[in-house]
């Protein structure tokens, strides 16, 4: 029975059951297909379906547009990689004229092709600028080396000069001896300037030596700051060298290997005059060009700033126009191409939203006709709708991790928002603790909308995402920590004093022999005189073991009952008699019962054994209780809810297989005769819908029903066994919470204040801060958190949720902003 909404833009939220959804066919004339689409986006409030499954991307009809889109979106990537470089933020986005798609293709081509020239110029005169300041770098350093080569030979030729008039030594070069006396036999040396990277410089030094075999003359000496290599870019540390070689061969073989090499070459004139001339011209091209590429960056910058205040609305248009023509090809054209046909999910509340945007989208489009709206009708499972605010959000998704529930089946989000909480303080309940869990929510909380802006780490994000949970789940904390009267461990009288005092002044506080009631009982929460006694881990074990199983038990009686409300909201009276009142009763006989008992006990004050009762119930059911009967007529109670337990059983199993078959058979009675007709147009009619429900309804396997049956029976049989003994980790994590926490009490902080000294006394308050919050306010909450979730999934969920339903995902721009972000 589905659920009518309330009008309006805001109908009343209703977690309980998921919104109404109805199958919807909207027909859009061609011309103003785009602005009702991007209507709809806007309101979000329906989810189309594919009608052009069987098509590839680029056979749909609006592959081409969906391209361009693609290319605009290239283009501001580009623009946002430069932006970055040059480190210019963008703007928020601001309210403009509209901008047309069109406009803004031609005007994105425009500044790409604008800002491309302009990168490719600076990066020309970047690499020329670069060149000329190494070859700068080369005409210092090979003017080092000519000049005192110039030296050395002067002074040479001021020895030869001194020497005896035409007599040489044995001591004198025999080039020197040919030179000085015949000029004409004097070799002309060609030079070959550069740079080549340091960590080449000597295998560039060993190859040309050996290529040339040795003839050569090779000098290099390091630059003393990196430099901008003119390919790369980046610096690198050269050396400068100047090689003297004896003809072209050598010539071509040194060039060959300075390639190989990335040996940059310069010419190097070697008269003086040249030189200083070419070092004065370089300097004056590198200023040139200095100045050239400040103007161009300057225009780059001004170029990539006024792309920036506009880039974020491009950006925004650009996906949306994106996401509009993603939309229509999963329209289908009609024959005359004239109109296209949509079909999606809706709410049934957004009916008359929908139909406004249409009718707005025809009028603003000047379309002669407008768009149809019909509601179909269809056996599909529609999807899943709950309306969440921000505190409902963070446990919607706890349920939805575990599985997006059904269409209408009962929601256990409802429930969560307050179980889930309270049984992670029954986990971790000390109102210390809690209250330090508090006040980081309630930061997180003054702070979100500044928080929800920015882009946070990880786990960050996680808790901020949570934040109403925690908030939920620290307030839970510090409503059990006033129950187990516990403050980091220490008991407080809060609520009055305690009910006893001691007999005499020696029974101290090492236990509880010795002590008499001396007032009324302590009004709430364990009794502080309990803290610290020698009995006080007996009677807190078994306090919060009872309190676990009667916390389990309860919750899934509640997961019985709303299996009960699921089967009446779908109509399923067989889940009724067969499932819900079978399993009541088998879980209610035992575990109920076991309940029961743990009550009368606390009330009667008996000193039973219930473990004794229980297995000797199964055991030894005529047997005679003694000491442990509780009340009259147990022995008989007893009997009959072990027989009810026996023959809730093959209730559970037996006659839903059969049932279900008998509804089959009765469903389907006649069939084949149904086609029957008087007309021919009534027969085809009558032969689509046979043939529609043909496929609706397969064949009944009773044997598989049956075998299904008979594991949801065990399953449910073991689970709550299994499921009840579950629920006594909330016992074990309790007490886990409360001994660490005494443990840093007394054995860090209580332990160094004995001292008596100050510095010690700081160590063991540093010591005890960072265990409480490492290890209790961070491990044992998600210890505790991880706990609760299982036993809401296992134990609670699985006794009426199915969760194999599928999430409502509208098209709408503001989720498509969300999941950007």
């Amino acid at each position: 029975m589905a659920r009518g909404g309330g009008g309006g833009c805001c109908p009343p939220m209703d977690l309980m059951r998921s919104e109404a959804m109805q199958l919807v066919q909207v027909i859009i004339p061609a011309e103003s297909a785009h602005l009702t689409v991007s209507y709809l986006g806007d309101l979000g409030l329906l989810q189309f379906k594919d009608l052009n499954a069987d098509k590839s991307p680029f056979q749909r009809t609006y592959a081409a547009q969906i391209k361009r889109c693609s290319e605009m979106a290239r283009k501001l990537r580009f623009f946002k990689e430069q932006m970055s470089k040059a480190g210019i933020l963008t703007s928020p986005a601001r309210l403009t004229e509209n901008l047309e798609f069109d406009d803004l293709e031609i005007k994105l081509g425009e500044l790409e092709a604008e800002l491309t020239e302009v990168n490719a110029n600076n990066e020309k005169l970047q690499r020329t600028l670069n060149e000329l300041l190494e070859y700068n770098t080369v005409l210092q350093k090979a003017g080092e080396f000519f000049y005192s080569a110039q030296r050395s030979a002067a002074a040479q030729q001021r020895e030869i000069e001194a020497s005896q008039s035409g007599q040489s030594s044995l001591e004198s070069p025999l080039l020197e001896q040919e030179m000085s006396t015949d000029p004409t036999k004097q070799v002309k040396l060609g030079s070959l300037g550069g740079l080549v990277p340091k960590e080449k410089a000597m295998a560039f030094e060993r190859i040309v030596f050996r290529a040339t075999r040795g003839n050569i003359y090779l000098k290099q000496e390091a630059v003393d700051e990196p430099v901008t290599d003119p390919a790369s870019g980046e610096k690198v540390a050269k050396n400068a060298f100047v090689i003297f070689y004896s003809g072209e061969r050598a010539r071509a073989k040194i060039l060959k290997i300075c390639d190989a090499f990335n040996a940059n070459r310069y010419p190097f004139p070697e008269d003086v005059g040249k030189q200083i001339h070419a070092v004065q011209e370089v300097s004056g091209r590198i200023s040139e060009l200095k100045a050239t590429i400040d103007m161009g960056l300057a225009h780059r910058d001004s170029i990539l700033k006024t792309i920036a205040s506009d880039f974020e609305q491009w950006n925004h248009l650009a996906k949306r126009e994106k996401a509009i023509y993603h939309t229509l090809n999963m329209l289908s054209v009609d024959v005359t191409k004239k109109c296209l046909v949509a079909e999606g999910w809706s709410p049934v509340f957004a009916s008359s939203q929908i139909q406004d945007a249409l009718q707005r989208a025809t009028f603003d489009s000047k379309s002669q006709v407008g768009s149809i709206f019909q509601v179909l009708n269809t056996k599909e499972s529609p999807p899943t709708y709950f309306q969440t605010n921000k505190f409902t959000s963070a446990f919607q998704e706890i349920v939805d991790a575990y599985g997006v529930a059904k269409y209408q089946e009962a929601n256990p989000g409802v429930f969560t928002v307050v179980t889930f909480p309270f049984l992670f303080a029954v986990m971790f309940g000390d109102w210390g603790h809690g209250i330090c869990l508090l006040l980081a929510t309630l930061f997180l909380i003054a702070r979100e909308k500044k928080l929800a802006s920015q882009k946070l780490g990880d786990i960050m994000e996680m808790m901020f995402g949570g934040r109403y949970v925690i908030f939920m789940m620290s307030l839970f904390s510090i409503y059990t920590g006033l129950i187990y009267n516990e403050f980091f461990s220490v008991p407080f009288e809060l609520f009055g004093k305690s009910a006893y005092a001691c007999r005499d002044p020696s029974c101290g506080d090492a236990t509880t022999e010795g002590l008499l009631k001396v007032r009324d009982t302590y009004p709430f929460g364990v009794d502080p005189v309990w803290h610290g006694s020698r009995s006080e881990l007996p009677f807190l074990n078994s306090l919060k073991m009872k309190m676990s199983i009667l916390l389990g038990v309860a919750q899934m009686n509640l997961g019985i009952v709303m299996s009960y409300f699921n089967a009446k909201f779908f109509r399923n009276s067989i889940n009724v008699w067969y499932q819900f009142v079978p399993q009541l009763i088998f879980l209610n006989s035992l575990f109920g019962y076991l309940s029961l008992l743990i009550i009368i006990k606390w009330c009667t004050g008996s000193k039973a054994d219930l473990y004794h009762v229980m297995i000797y119930m199964f055991l030894s059911p005529t047997d005679e209780l003694g000491e442990n009967q509780l009340f009259s007529g147990q022995k008989t109670v007893q009997l009959v809810l072990l027989l009810l337990a026996l023959v809730s059983v093959p209730w559970m199993l037996i006659p839903k297989p059969i049932l279900l078959k008998k509804q089959h058979e009765q469903r389907h009675q006649g069939h084949q005769y149904a086609m029957l007709q008087d007309t021919d147009e009534s027969v085809g009619a009558e032969l689509g819908e046979h043939h529609e429900d043909s496929n609706d309804h397969e064949e009944f396997e009773f044997s598989e029903v049956f075998v299904h049956q008979l594991i949801h029976t065990i399953e449910f049989v073991l689970g709550a066994v299994s499921n009840t003994a579950s629920y006594l980790r909330l016992w074990a994590l309790s007490l886990a919470h409360s001994e660490l926490s005494s443990v840093f009490y007394d054995k860090v902080l209580m332990l160094t204040w004995g001292y008596n000294n100050v510095f010690i006394l700081i160590i063991g308050i540093i010591i005890f801060v960072f265990a409480t919050v490492g290890v209790l306010l961070v491990m044992e909450t998600l210890s505790a958190f991880l706990h609760a979730l299982r036993l809401h999934w296992v134990e609670f969920q699985n006794k009426f949720y199915e969760g194999d339903g599928y999430k409502f995902a509208p098209f709408s721009f503001a989720l498509i902003r969300e999941e950007e972000d």
